[in-house]
């Protein structure tokens, strides 16, 4: 309704201002019509003035003038009438009558100049127009002749008549007509602003509806229906927009809740669910983006990498650390940490991840929440936000965030929800890269003993090869064979023999380092290579080796036991030969050696030991 007064109000103006210029425009003709018509009055009366005098003067009348002069002073148009005689004419005639004297500059001005002068005295009470005009000598063909009765030059001026004529009348019937204009133009504008009021008012009423449906339609809110009682186009717009609005609630109305199932526990500062689609459809769009992006990574490392950047970049959060908790284990390992500093936790943690109580809870564990709420917290009034998300069965991650305050601890929080949908992206990846990591170890393990097979030998040659030459470092090769191994499973079965390989298996596994390699390389064969080892620190282990074996005693069944024994060969990298692989065939030339020489013992290899006929 408010743009209807406005154009009410605009009208109004309008016409009030048109009703002004009118009246000013009348006035001003008005006045100037009287002022005209005032002086030809002064024109008239100056005439009939001139010719009456002329006619005294001839007609030897001139000491009656002045009856002549009242009778026309005495009417209503010339108020007051008076003469005044030239220089040259007092000479000739003298002074003449009282009235004939100079009453003021005008008349002087006027005898001077010999040009008529006109003017306007107003005040309170009346208007006057003073009018002075020169009676100057002519002779013309109707037998006047002022030359024959004044002694004076044609054109020069005899005289002046003055007058004053009132027309105050102007002023009232001026007055009167500008109020019968104004009136007429009040009623003209109450009529306008009636009708106009009439025949728009269902139509700012339509626009008013229209602003209302819309202003709705911007917060997300399309049930609006429109109405009007106007028929025509404006009807067949109102069902439009109506058929649109219901279309639009339809696509619209539930947006939140279908996009909310997507992506759930969002939240949202913003109540307009058009602008909360917005954010969820750019949420969506930059997880999907960030999912088809480590789709291609090469291991799990790789998109633990992409979430610390999304944190950092996107979350605007630099102080936190990642850790990757085994859940069949129970042990934590921290994978990133921004500073050492964020490390809050105690030692045992890493041990004991239960200790951990975002872990051990599922939930946020929020500083702010209460005074020392994690017993694992090293760190007293540390602001700290730590929460947990399972990746599969075996691994879940632990996300700890550090604040300079508990302000800023509770803005991260807001984020919590958004960081968890990456996570939920990257759950399939992480969990593809642990399923096939799993399957490569199957592929280079050997499912009995649990030591590496031939085939991640075969890799991770290639890797010892390609650093060899960086470190400059020292490699020895075992090669180590069971004795009469055949004769076990022929005379006890292969279920002793595989008790035999297991075993040996362990042997090997608790006297060697963490550094060191033990690989079954097939049936009882095993090599184990041992990085930066010397000759006598090599043949330490061996005895070591040989030892543990040799004092297994094996339940063979019916109260029997059995004992074993093995045979060694040792070669060294790069002193007996430039690669690996030589190394191990050289390894085994040497256990070929022990074996043909009476078996369990341990031979270091010698380079006449190639040059024998015997040697394979």
């Amino acid at each position: 309704m408010q743009t209807k007064s406005k154009l009410l109000l605009i009208v109004a103006l309008m016409l009030l201002a048109l009703t002004t210029a009118t009246i000013i425009n009348i006035s001003l003709n008005f006045r100037d019509y009287s002022i005209k018509s005032a002086m030809e009055k002064s024109k008239l009366a100056a005439t009939i003035v001139k010719d009456g005098l002329t006619a005294h003067m001839i007609n030897g009348m001139m000491d009656n003038r002045s009856y002549f002069l009242n009778q026309i002073s005495r009417g209503d148009v010339v108020k007051s009438l008076w003469l005044v005689r030239s220089e040259n004419v007092i000479k000739q005639y003298g002074e003449g009558m009282n009235f004939e004297t100079v009453r003021d500059a005008i008349d002087k001005e006027v005898l001077r100049s010999g040009s008529s002068v006109k003017k306007i005295i107003e005040d309170a009470n009346e208007i006057l127009l003073r009018v002075s005009i020169p009676y100057k000598a002519t002779v013309n063909h109707a037998n006047t002749n002022c030359l024959s009765c004044h002694d004076v030059k044609i054109g020069d001026t005899l005289g002046v008549i003055s007058m004053e004529f009132d027309i105050s009348e102007m002023r009232t019937s001026g007055m009167f007509t500008i109020l019968k204009i104004l009136g007429i133009n009040i009623v003209f504008l109450f009529i306008v602003l009636f009708l106009l009021n009439y025949y728009i008012s269902p139509y700012i009423k339509l626009f008013s509806n229209l602003q209302d449906g819309i202003q709705k339609a911007y917060g997300g809110d399309f049930t609006h229906r429109f109405e009007t009682s106007v028929d025509g186009e404006a009807k067949d717009i109102v069902s439009h927009m109506n058929t649109l609005f219901s279309k639009m609630q339809d696509a619209f109305g539930n947006i939140k809740q279908n996009l909310g199932t997507i992506i759930p526990q969002m939240n949202m500062s913003n109540d307009n669910p058009l602008e909360q689609s917005k954010i969820i459809i750019n949420e969506l769009s930059d997880v999907y983006k960030f999912k088809k992006t480590i789709e291609l990574d090469a291991t799990k490392f790789d998109v633990y990498m992409r979430l610390v950047n999304i944190i950092k970049s996107k979350y605007n959060i630099v102080n936190f650390a990642l850790y990757e908790v085994n859940n069949t284990t129970n042990t934590r390992k921290l994978h990133y940490n921004t500073n050492d500093d964020i490390l809050i936790c105690k030692e045992g943690v890493k041990e004991d991840a239960s200790l951990c109580r975002a872990y051990r809870t599922k939930s946020i564990t929020l500083s702010s929440e209460f005074p020392d709420l994690c017993q694992s917290c090293k760190k007293e009034k540390e602001n700290y936000l730590c929460f947990s998300f399972a990746i599969n069965g075996e691994i879940s991650l632990i996300i700890s965030i550090i604040g300079k305050d508990k302000e800023e601890i509770n803005d991260k929080n807001t984020y919590i929800s958004r960081i968890r949908h990456y996570l939920e992206a990257a759950k399939p990846v992480i969990s593809s890269h642990i399923l096939m990591g799993k399957l490569k170890d199957t592929s280079r393990r050997d499912s009995m003993t649990g030591l590496n097979n031939r085939r991640f030998l075969e890799e991770v040659i290639e890797r010892i090869m390609s650093q060899v030459g960086r470190k400059k470092e020292i490699y020895s090769i075992m090669m180590i064979d069971i004795d009469f191994f055949k004769k076990v499973n022929d005379t006890y079965g292969h279920d002793v023999g595989d008790m035999v390989i297991v075993e040996i298996a362990k042997v090997l596994k608790e006297n060697i380092r963490e550094s060191d390699l033990a690989i079954r390389y097939g049936g009882e064969e095993f090599v184990i290579i041992l990085d930066n080892a010397t000759v006598e620190g090599t043949l330490e282990v061996a005895r070591k080796i040989h030892r543990a074996f040799g004092d297994l005693s094996f339940d063979v069944g019916a109260g029997d036991a059995m004992q074993k024994t093995i045979s060694i060969g040792i070669s060294m990298f790069n002193e007996d030969a430039d690669t690996i692989w030589k190394c191990i065939k050289l390894a085994d030339t040497a256990l070929y050696v022990a074996k043909t020489t009476g078996r369990n013992k341990i031979v270091k290899y010698k380079k006449e030991m190639s040059e024998g006929k015997d040697v394979r």
